[in-house]
């Protein structure tokens, strides 16, 4: 049943991601028509976003999602710092409450041709638009139908009744999530990367208490949180590193225990609900493809002469079978494997994130979003033990996805570094 939940979450947030996303790489691709867009405001209104009632898909992947400011319900915010650089104006650097964070996330001002919406910063293409700060009017979000009769969303900033259309940041994607090259770069420490940074801070004092510990209690029991630390340390040593990688284990034992302890810190510190925002780092495709792209580099530059003959030139084996079938199953392999490191470690956090945020939102749901009084008590009476028991759930998910990272990457070097065994 998880795992049938697992998958149809996953491609869910794959199609709201797509359709969200995909627009960026037509709207923003730094054409000739969109730069003659851009330079040729029009007059227009703002228009107020209705709201439906409470929409929990919306609610959800919104919270799962990076951003350039924490964001705890509608009305509060911790700003970030925005660094961001547009090839025609340069470097601008500032925090994001620059912006006059307001409801939902979105800002009142304009920043050097920069504004934010919904938490994420955009910036304005047209060279008329002023630089400085400035205040708008406000910011819309529509959906309009291109030549292929598909529904693409459009964002404008108004400003002394103009409406200028604004540029999304650049995604690397080669277009494939539906980013692009557009007119900025934004290399801002976005909550992701602010909780990375926690993460990597909290590990590192947590470490260096332990080696204090052991200094000054040499040769007598752990106590305090080296208790704690000891056994886990042991476990990946004697249980994953060792079994896998014999008398290698001590050479490849640091690289094992950081990504264990780096995947099970970013997973424990986005179950904390009194933490902003509740990073979903390793929810976050770049970040799992990042982590898997540590693996994948440190096992193929680790392969002996034996791995990679096994899996270029299978010997033994006829020729037509290893071109034809054998060695392109091999080669294809190799980027297989990193590729299901990434996903099971991004489709098991992001499908537990946004289970709980649904079961939460059966509050507003049942009790549609204050109206109700009597089905706020129905939907907090269901909601409440449901979020309990999933995030108790989440709580083991954290270790066991960090430990299956792990153990998966040792098997994946083990694999590397074996010697042939001769018969």
């Amino acid at each position: 049943m998880r795992n049938f939940l697992f998958i149809i979450l996953l491609f869910a947030g794959f199609l709201t991601s797509a359709t969200a996303q995909e627009n960026q790489t037509e709207e923003q691709n730094g054409t000739a028509t969109h730069e003659q867009a851009a330079t040729e405001p029009h007059g227009c209104e703002c228009h107020e976003d209705v709201e439906e009632g409470f929409d929990p898909a919306t609610t959800a992947f919104h919270h799962i999602g990076d951003a350039n400011v924490f964001s705890i319900g509608s009305s509060i915010h911790i700003p970030l710092p925005c660094i961001l650089y547009a090839p025609t104006q340069g470097l601008s650097v500032f925090m994001s409450s620059k912006f006059g964070i307001g409801e939902h996330g979105t800002g009142e001002k304009a920043v050097d041709k920069y504004v934010l919406y919904d938490g994420w910063v955009m910036r304005v293409p047209d060279p008329k638009f002023p630089t400085g700060e400035v205040a708008i009017d406000c910011i819309n979000h529509k959906t309009e139908l291109d030549a292929k009769g598909k529904e693409r969303d459009k964002y404008e900033v108004l400003y002394k009744g103009e409406c200028y259309p604004l540029d999304k940041k650049t995604t690397w994607d080669g277009g494939m999530l539906g980013g692009g090259v557009t007119s900025f770069y934004d290399f801002s420490i976005t909550k992701n990367v602010f909780t990375m940074l926690l993460a990597f801070a909290l590990l590192f004092w947590l470490f260096r208490t332990v080696v204090i510990g052991y200094n000054k209690r040499q040769g007598q029991a752990p106590k305090g949180v080296q208790s704690f630390i000891e056994p886990i340390f042991i476990f990946i040593r004697d249980e994953v590193a060792v079994p896998f990688l014999g008398h290698k284990a001590e050479k490849y034992l640091p690289f094992l225990m950081s990504i264990f302890f780096f995947i099970l810190g970013l997973n424990l510190i986005g179950q904390l609900p009194i933490f902003p925002g509740s990073g979903n780092v390793t929810g976050n495709l770049a970040v799992t493809m990042a982590l898997a792209l540590f693996t994948f580099v440190l096992v193929n530059l680790s392969g002996n002469r034996h791995y990679w003959e096994h899996t270029l030139w299978m010997p033994g084996v006829p020729a037509i079978i290893k071109i034809l079938i054998l060695t392109p199953v091999e080669i294809l392999g190799l980027f297989i494997r990193p590729l299901t490191l990434m996903l099971r470690l991004f489709a098991n956090i992001t499908a537990g994130h946004v289970v709980i945020v649904i079961f939460v939102g059966m509050i507003f749901i049942f009790g549609q979003s204050g109206e109700n009084l009597g089905g706020g008590i129905i939907g907090t009476v269901m909601a409440v033990p449901l979020t309990l028991f999933m995030m108790a759930i989440e709580l083991l998910v954290a270790f066991i996805q960090a430990f299956v990272f792990c153990i998966l990457t040792a098997s994946y070097i083990s694999a590397a570094v074996e010697e042939p065994h001769h018969h």
